[in-house]
């Protein structure tokens, strides 16, 4: 504790305690109340600190997804404004004239209380009190009608606004580069499109429109305030200071806070998934407990900064709670000592005493909307950080292959600074050439073929694809040249004609969809369903097991047509059977094309053109099958083993 307050341990600042402090202090309950509030400092302090390393480390991350400044926030936030001004001047005007009319009533009754004590006849009074109540009545009906326009203006305008913001999110997403997607945690990623979406979409549909509406109200009632009665708006200056205290110190801390604690769901969104993902692995080797520890740990972090955020806003809350409630006392106080010197009238006290209480409403909501403004920048924050990560590509839409003779020259990768996982790997792939890359698992066979196929660029060296550096092709043409398949794919929700056509949307015709199905050895099931290929698939719609899955991506591969395919154990989840059939079917479809095959079923091995063993992120065999057999070297013992 001393180390968090400089001085002796019997000082709070440093300054030494007087006698009368001291003897104050012998009491046990003022010692627990001071220790109490001297370690709730600290806590805070120490929860202050961390937000702002949080906050500082997210700028500019080694690894994972960025976090954007607040310039950023404000010219994404008027970009979408600037295309809105019809809507935003329909709700200005619409909410200012409702607002001006719910000042008029207070004006009204101050005319009324004046002229009923200046000793009128009562006949008078009462057609003035009629007057008052008929106007009264109409300002109120076309003040909600005024309140009607602005909000369905403030509504369209809100979920216009939220509408634009979901696709900017998700091109942003779809634009990230797979490199720095695999660099971040699932979690981060997965908290960003949907929490912090979500965060975006409360802010933007209902706090910004509430934020002008209520600005409006505020200012307007001021002003009202000051035409009524000078001496009587006095007591605004003491709301005033009080808000501008309370606001700087929230805006000052509270965005760092509020992107610490997204900070701390995305870590335990990431830990759960990993869970979940890994639930086999975690019992067989009975990791629970220490998956169980882990998610504490992530709970406790997001207690922590929630902790510090609450903090935050119950000071808040409470400075603002005192500067809109005393200022009616102070009006009242004033009004009693005004008016017994003739400075102001009952109606003036009148009119001051309800405008005061008309802010209350107003300034309760600001500090309501300003609080879920703040924690939708921190999210759009996040949100926005995703669009600031640089391509890893800068591609060249006049490059165009001479031909699909791909070549690799001196390649080396890593992961990791300072961590090469391939080293000064080299690679010439003769047109029409059927390559099998096998070796130990972690050797470097997927780095390599993800390096072939442009997904990742080298540290060193470069691939060309007819002459062209695959990282300069533009995606879109890159995948008509080079494609990879993996051992992982994704089953979106559609028909499964859906499903595989968008490997080449241009593609309608019915004869070909079947056509690839066949190749893969799927279209005797796909016959078999109600549907046949408009079933439905995906999520809450018929479940396809792994292999028919697969299956379904390899028919995306058919439609799509590159002229070199990269497989990267594209048949791992098919039982052997199936896998041989598949593999034997597009025999005739591979005809032709150059194809690089990482497998870990040497009998893939066996029908190449030629076989490169990787091992320690390098080729130390390249050959035949017959060659590498009568070399003796690792493929003939990695074959051995495999037949045996």
């Amino acid at each position: 504790m001393a180390e968090m307050f400089p001085g002796s341990a019997s000082t709070w600042d440093g300054a030494p305690r007087t006698s009368q402090v001291d003897s104050r202090l012998t009491s046990p309950i003022a010692g627990s109340l001071l220790a109490r509030l001297r370690e709730f400092v600290s806590r805070h302090r120490m929860r202050r600190a961390h937000a702002d390393e949080v906050y500082t480390r997210s700028r500019n991350p080694k690894r994972g997804l960025p976090v954007a400044d607040a310039p950023a926030v404000y010219a994404f936030t008027g970009r979408m404004l600037k295309s809105r001004k019809g809507l935003i001047a329909a709700m200005l005007i619409a909410n200012g004239g409702a607002a001006v009319a719910g000042l008029i009533a207070p004006l009204l009754l101050s005319a009324l209380i004046d002229d009923l004590t200046s000793g009128e006849t009562e006949a008078a009074m009462l057609a003035q009190v009629n007057r008052v109540v008929l106007i009264v009545l109409i300002i109120t009906i076309a003040q909600a009608v005024l309140q009607l326009v602005a909000r369905r203006a403030s509504a369209v305008l809100g979920h216009g606004m939220l509408a634009e913001a979901r696709e900017d999110v998700i091109r942003w997403v779809l634009k990230l580069p797979l490199s720095r997607v695999e660099s971040a945690s699932t979690g981060d990623l997965v908290t960003r499109v949907t929490r912090d979406v979500g965060s975006m979409a409360g802010a933007v549909r209902w706090a910004l429109p509430r934020f002008v509406i209520t600005g409006m109200t505020l200012l307007f009632t001021m002003v009202a305030l000051f035409v009524n009665s000078w001496l009587l708006a006095l007591p605004l200056l003491f709301t005033g200071i009080l808000l501008w205290i309370a606001m700087r110190r929230y805006l000052r801390w509270g965005p760092k806070g509020y992107i610490a604690e997204g900070h701390t769901y995305s870590r335990i969104n990431s830990t759960l998934t990993e869970t979940v993902e890994g639930a086999r692995t975690v019992e067989a080797i009975r990791l629970g407990d220490t998956r169980v520890a882990l998610t504490d740990d992530d709970i406790e972090a997001a207690a922590q900064a929630e902790t510090y955020t609450l903090s935050l806003r119950s000071e808040l809350f409470f400075i603002t709670g005192l500067a809109h409630r005393l200022p009616l006392v102070f009006a009242v106080i004033i009004g009693t000592i005004g008016y017994g010197a003739d400075l102001v009238t009952l109606g003036q006290i009148t009119a001051a005493t309800l405008y005061l209480q008309q802010l209350v409403n107003p300034i309760e909501m600001m500090i309501m909307v300003v609080n879920q403004l703040q924690v939708g920048v921190a999210s759009t924050s996040r949100l926005i950080g995703i669009s600031s990560v640089p391509p890893d590509r800068e591609s060249d839409p006049d490059a165009a292959p001479v031909d699909g003779h791909l070549v690799a020259k001196d390649l080396r990768f890593a992961y990791r600074e300072g961590h090469d996982v391939l080293h000064d790997v080299s690679l010439d792939l003769r047109p029409g050439e059927r390559l099998a890359m096998v070796g130990p698992s972690g050797g470097g066979k997927s780095t390599l073929g993800r390096l072939l196929a442009g997904i990742n660029g080298p540290r060193e060296g470069v691939v060309e694809v007819g002459g062209v550096d695959v990282m300069r092709l533009p995606l879109e043409r890159l995948r008509t040249e080079v494609a990879l398949v993996t051992q992982e794919h994704h089953v979106f929700v559609g028909t499964i004609r859906d499903n595989i056509v968008l490997a080449r949307e241009d593609s309608t015709d019915d004869a070909a969809v079947w056509r690839a199905l066949s190749t893969v050895a799927a279209a005797e099931w796909v016959h078999k369903l109600p549907d046949g290929i408009d079933t439905m698939i995906g999520s809450s719609n018929y479940s396809l097991t792994p292999a028919q899955a697969q299956q379904i991506a390899l028919a995306r591969l058919v439609i799509a047509d590159p002229h070199t395919l990269v497989l990267d154990e594209a048949t791992s989840l098919i039982d052997p059977t199936t896998a041989r059939h598949v593999e034997g079917a597009m025999n005739a479809l591979l005809t032709g094309r150059t194809v690089v095959a990482i497998a870990h079923r040497l009998h893939t091995a066996h029908d190449a053109d030629r076989i490169a063993v990787v091992e320690d992120g390098r080729i130390v065999e390249l050959g035949s099958h017959a060659d590498l057999m009568a070399a003796a070297g690792e493929y003939a013992r990695l074959w051995q083993a495999w037949r045996s």
